[in-house]
């Protein structure tokens, strides 16, 4: 599992002009993408960095501050772009496995007592976001 993870001052999410998430105040964006062979030790690995992770004012984390975060998939973190010009998507989970979970990740920061709002799994989405500072930090699962 891979995430990206941005401290914001503001983020939504819209699907056919739609907002279906956003978070107002300052917190965290995280864009995640899933590969085949994930499972609940990633998703649980992941969602305790994005929780603790003390990357937010005063070298605070989300849990400290109770920082909303904004969860958005993105099997295209898994892009393989080193032939050719095009990329291939081979090491992305495909959506049967993927999106169990992202859901998962989303259950675990809620677990961690954190607002979590997330966009549409599999949609076409348009993600808008203000990096405070910028901090943009890449997180990997360990195998």
């Amino acid at each position: 599992m891979r995430a990206v993870v941005q401290r914001v001052s503001r983020a939504s999410v819209t699907v056919d002009d739609e907002v279906v998430g956003a978070i107002d105040r300052p917190g965290l964006v995280v864009l995640v993408g899933v590969t085949p062979g994930d499972g609940p030790a990633q998703v649980e690995h992941v969602a305790r960095k994005v929780a603790e992770l003390r990357i937010l004012r005063d070298e605070r984390s989300a849990v400290d501050v109770g920082a909303p975060v904004l969860v958005v998939s993105q099997f295209t973190l898994y892009a393989d772009t080193r032939k050719g010009r095009r990329p291939t998507w081979n090491a992305a989970a495909p959506g049967p496995v993927a999106e169990p979970l992202v859901q998962g990740l989303v259950a675990a920061l809620r677990a961690r007592g954190l607002e979590v709002v997330t966009g549409v799994f599999g949609a076409h989405m348009a993600v808008e976001l203000v990096n405070d500072g910028p901090v943009t930090i890449l997180l990997e699962s360990a195998p």
